[in-house]
């Protein structure tokens, strides 16, 4: 079992070469000593781990599907590249669109029987598979390291908040559904489908159908292509074991979607991903009427006007890069007051100098605790080909290159495959017919925007057409708030970032970042059930026919 993190090493000290000076990233690593994989954490260990915890769920030399109400060895099973270091690891095992149907079938039948189930029985078993997860909670947070890459505090954290989220859904159910009172709140009229992400498994897959099962849906989840299949693996044999009405399914999304989001049976269709694929999920639901709650992806920009804090500057700065900035609520663009370029550019600079990157397990002695990094590996190589692409590209077309780092800052094992790393990027003033011009680019490639005027700042903040969040770093709070009011943004911070959040704390998005129903909080509850309206209740969120938000 990993020990809990502490310090694992010092950064470098060696300084890195600035805008545009420094070579293409280089195999060379430059560390004072040979580092070695923590002792106990290595794949086949982790896998074998599993395969003792859950044998219903997981086989030798595959993963199984959770269908028709138990583990089936149905689909295609296949090989995965583990962003770690390349090496594979069992893939998810793909079914078709007929199997697809027959599951969804099976959990329209489930949802009748569960949504009649009483809420103290509900609320027990989602309070076991809570209880269950935590037991293994240092697995589940292996798996997203090597799975997804992510470092060991930032594994544990998306195990911890999920749990954590869910007992205060528990804590507050009764009140969410109003029990007892005229406006008592009933679960859909079928399971909720969930098809989600790969960058945050539980703390936002996982958390969330935990909720839509304590309010009284069953649930039909399709696991991310990209990675979390093994760590979603595990906590759903953990929810079925403790009697929740789960499905758990691999696929390819063009293949089997059509049953995963038009099928009748389904009450709700949960989506989180990229604006292409939303958009064909929100056309295929167009004439459906059926719940819904699609986030997209935004261009989250933090603007700088008239600020001179900038120590405090430099600690949202490092924070941000956790995790390689892949996740909807990170903060890839800076809009800069031209006059306070230099003081954000010595800010900035010695922020990315310091950055901790590399193998999220590698130590230099075995009684080390696992390294305290900022970011591990993108998602796979193709995706750090694609940034670096943009990056050159951005540059071609007159962009100012700030910043290129250097994968040899980086802590690497010997030897090893380090494709799917990438270290921090930015370019100053990227063209406007660049490709992330308007969009986001999921990993660490910054840009920077400058401007002179508040107009100016305000264009360039909604470039994205919409955001989930946004901040300005200021020292007028009169301008921040005016400011604020008009940037496309669901959450503005003043700052400060703002984020997802936990428990109360409500999400959603403005213009294209967002479609139906908004969640967290009561607001998540209020988007898998009815009130006594019925399926004419007008909740919060953007609706092709009205936008209405509540306080955030």
């Amino acid at each position: 079992m990993p020990p809990p993190v502490g310090p694992g090493y010092s950064p470098n000290p060696t300084r890195h070469p600035r805008s545009g000076t420094s070579p293409r990233p280089s195999p060379i690593r430059r560390q004072s000593v040979t580092l070695a994989l923590k002792p106990g954490t290595s794949w086949a260990e982790t896998y074998a781990r599993c395969v003792t915890v859950a044998p219903e769920a997981f086989r030798d030399d595959r993963l199984l599907n959770l269908t028709l109400g138990a583990w089936r060895a149905v689909g295609t099973p296949g090989t995965h590249a583990t962003p770690i270091d390349g090496s594979s690891i069992p893939g998810p095992p793909r079914i078709g669109i007929e199997e697809a149907r027959a599951a969804v079938a099976f959990a329209g039948e489930q949802h009748e029987e569960w949504s009649r189930v009483p809420l103290a029985e509900r609320k027990r078993r989602v309070g076991e598979a809570v209880e269950a997860m935590a037991a293994h909670r240092d697995l589940l947070a292996l798996l997203l390291v090597w799975e997804i890459g992510k470092p060991w505090r930032l594994a544990c954290a998306d195990v911890d908040r999920a749990l954590d989220g869910v007992r205060w859904y528990l804590e507050n159910i009764d009140r969410q559904l109003a029990v007892g009172t005229e406006a008592e709140r009933r679960a859909l009229p079928g399971p909720v489908s969930n098809i989600a992400s790969w960058n945050y498994p539980m703390s936002v897959q996982v958390h969330a159908e935990l909720v839509q099962l304590l309010a009284g849906n069953a649930v039909v989840a399709k696991t991310p292509s990209q990675g979390g299949f093994h760590c979603l693996t595990l906590a759903h044999a953990l929810m079925h074991r403790a009697g929740l009405p789960v499905t758990l399914l691999s696929g390819m999304g063009g293949q089997i979607a059509d049953a995963l989001i038009r099928d009748p049976r389904l009450g709700a269709l949960a989506f989180v991903g990229g604006r292409s694929n939303g958009r064909k999920a929100a056309t295929a639901l167009a004439d459906t009427g059926r719940r819904h709650f699609l986030e997209q992806e935004g261009l989250n920009c933090w603007g700088v006007w008239d600020f001179s804090q900038w120590d405090l500057l430099a600690g949202h700065l490092r924070k941000g890069f956790e995790y390689a900035k892949q996740r909807c609520t990170a903060y890839p663009r800076y809009v800069v007051q031209r006059e306070l370029f230099p003081r954000f550019l010595s800010t900035y600079l010695s922020v990315v100098e310091g950055l901790r990157f590399g193998h999220p397990l590698a130590v230099e002695s075995p009684d080390d605790p696992l390294p305290e990094l900022d970011f591990g590996p993108v998602i796979h190589a193709a995706k750090a080909a694609e940034l670096r692409g943009h990056f050159d590209a951005a540059v071609a077309g007159r962009g100012v290159p700030l910043h290129r780092g250097d994968l040899a800052r980086g802590r690497f094992l010997p030897g090893q495959d380090t494709s799917a790393y990438l270290a921090p990027m930015c370019v100053l003033e990227p063209p406007a017919n660049w490709a992330l011009h308007h969009s986001e680019p999921f990993g660490p490639l910054d840009s920077v925007v400058l401007v002179d005027t508040e107009a100016e700042l305000l264009a360039a903040m909604n470039a994205g057409n919409g955001s989930l969040v946004a901040s300005v770093a200021t020292d007028d709070a009169d301008f921040g708030a005016r400011v604020g009011e008009d940037l496309l943004a669901f959450k503005v911070g003043v700052n400060k970032p703002r984020s997802r959040g936990d428990r109360e704390e409500v999400f959603g998005g403005i213009g294209g970042s967002w479609k139906g129903a908004f969640v967290g909080g009561d607001l998540l509850v209020h988007a898998v059930t009815y009130g006594p309206e019925g399926p004419d209740e007008k909740l919060y969120g953007n609706f092709p026919d009205y936008s209405l938000y509540p306080a955030r």
